[in-house]
């Protein structure tokens, strides 16, 4: 990227200035290779088996140089400028793509820098434009750091309704402004305790995954979730005749084994995605940046936060640990729609992010209201099922056929168990929903962000005289719905129509 483009350009009074993304686009193109790489598997796996090994490396070598020149190509017909109000992008190999995005649509700016690109100093800066859908937004996928930042600054001010800034190149002039405060940050500490309580069986997971995927490139056969596998392998180190005598201890020391890798993984996890998180305070957003190999830099306004989300869990709820999720008409990746703003911390560091955001939750003498146990309907349908499926499967001779009335027995507990945990409590201007037990989740709703509240009610609530409300909210994940299930009629009428009066007062 030369001199002047890596500064932001203001379009000039006959044409405006292109820019192309920075050159270490193509690096990043090397780097994509890799996990692209696994496509050509197949056909080198063929050309093994038929004894054509002479034509491996030629067709590696074929495929990399295309793939190298489709990203030459690629990067040489990409251009941008952007001008006061509004950022040009053209794009298109063969079939060009001209776009305009007015800052006025611009509802995010993220900057998102992996490992190559730290090491490179330049980002990937994503433009969400809240049109609906990922294929609606934009990317330039390589600038200079300093020049992204300036962008986000840019949009900032605009949108802000001030002089648009100036185009600072020096890191130097990016500092926070003095009104962006800390609002919350995670020590090393924190991470590790986190990620203690993160266990997961992740790691296993893949390496069986990988193994059973490739078992025929294989120089052996192994079954990584097979004991008897183990067991071989045990003998080839002259250790069968001590795991069957001491099966026991044996099964203690996989099973130590298996606590200790998932613990590893839960805390490999916590660090690569939460490393120096931080979330600050600016004028009309909350900024949160994290992670370890990747960093993302994700600004939240707080205007279009719709919903708080408390999920904690079974554990980590007696130990006095949760998490906070804003549920946002800007959305948080393509997998995930609700923003993790405070991955794990104690009530107390939440309550000032949800002041912010002007969000209260429930005090510790708060009463709150059950839905009716018929809520658990499902759960015993679903059991009395696998007691008579396990019943017939017994009846032909099959002994596992037993596990059915077992398993139908457990599922009814823990729907009748469940149900008590379905609750809800009505705040004066937002209404609080929590479920779960397990994985306990308080949803916080205020009345302003409902855009729809359906009351629905069928054959077996309406002769019990209740309903369910189904909240429409914007954005976030699920379908953006939240309910309160099997409530008394009279009840639901009341509240369906305080929150659309507040939807109308807005």
């Amino acid at each position: 990227m030369s001199d002047a483009s890596a500064t932001l350009p203001a379009l000039a009074d006959s044409e405006p200035r292109w820019q192309r993304l920075h050159p270490a686009t193509l690096a990043l193109a090397i780097v994509a290779l890799g996990p692209k790489s696994f496509n050509l598997l197949p056909a080198v796996a063929a050309l093994g088996f038929t004894g054509n090994w002479v034509y491996v490396v030629p067709a590696i070598l074929a495929f990399l140089l295309i793939s190298l020149l489709a990203a030459w190509f690629q990067w040489l017909r990409f251009r941008f400028v952007v001008g006061d109000d509004e950022v040009v992008i053209e794009s298109g190999v063969f079939s060009r793509q001209h776009r305009t995005i007015p800052f006025d649509r611009i509802q995010d700016v993220s900057i998102e820098q992996g490992l190559v690109a730290r090491a490179l100093g330049i980002a990937k800066v994503g433009f969400e434009t809240g049109a609906g859908g990922k294929e609606n937004d934009a990317d330039l996928n390589a600038i200079a750091l300093d020049a992204a930042q300036a962008l986000r600054t840019t949009i900032r001010a605009h949108r802000s309704g001030e002089a648009a800034a100036p185009a600072a190149t020096d890191a130097t002039q990016m500092a926070p402004a003095p009104e962006d405060r800390l609002l919350f940050a995670m020590s090393p500490r924190q991470l590790l305790v986190a990620g203690l309580f993160n266990f997961s069986l992740a790691a296993l997971a893949v390496v069986g995954a990988g193994m059973q995927f490739f078992d025929g490139l294989l120089p052996f056969d192994f079954n990584i979730f097979n004991p008897v596998d183990w067991i071989d392998v045990a003998d080839d180190y002259e250790l069968g005749d001590w795991v069957y005598a001491h099966r026991g201890i044996a099964a203690a020391g996989g099973i130590v084994s298996l606590l200790l890798l998932g613990f590893a993984s839960g805390i490999a996890m916590m660090f690569f995605a939460n490393w120096d998180f931080r979330l600050t305070r600016e004028p009309r957003a909350l900024r949160r940046t994290r992670g370890l190999t990747t960093r993302t830099d994700v600004a939240v306004p707080v205007k279009r936060v719709q919903a708080a989300i408390i999920v904690t869990g079974w554990l980590r709820q007696r130990f006095g640990w949760h998490e906070l999720r804003l549920q946002s008409l800007a959305s948080d990746g393509e997998k995930e729609r609700d923003h993790q703003v405070v991955p794990f911390a104690r009530l107390g560091d939440i309550d000032p992010v949800l002041t912010e955001v002007a969000i209260m939750r429930p005090g510790a003498g708060q009463v709150w209201q059950h839905s009716h146990h018929i809520v658990a309907l499902g759960g015993v349908i679903g059991a009395i099922c696998a007691t008579i499926g396990g019943l017939i499967a017994a009846s032909l001779g099959q002994p596992l056929g037993w596990f059915g009335p077992v398993a139908g027995l457990l599922i009814a507990a823990g729907s009748l168990f469940g149900a008590r945990f379905h609750r809800w409590a009505d705040l004066g201007e937002q209404v609080a929903i929590r479920r779960g037990v397990w994985k306990p989740k308080t949803t916080l709703l205020p009345h302003a962000s409902v855009q729809s509240v359906d009351l629905k009610s069928d054959f077996i609530l309406r002769p019990l005289g209740l309903a369910t409300l189904v909240f429409g909210v914007p954005g976030g994940s699920s379908l953006a719905s939240h309910e309160i299930p099997a409530i008394p009629v009279a009840t639901a009428h009341d509240l369906r129509t305080r929150i659309l009066t507040a939807r109308t007062r807005r």
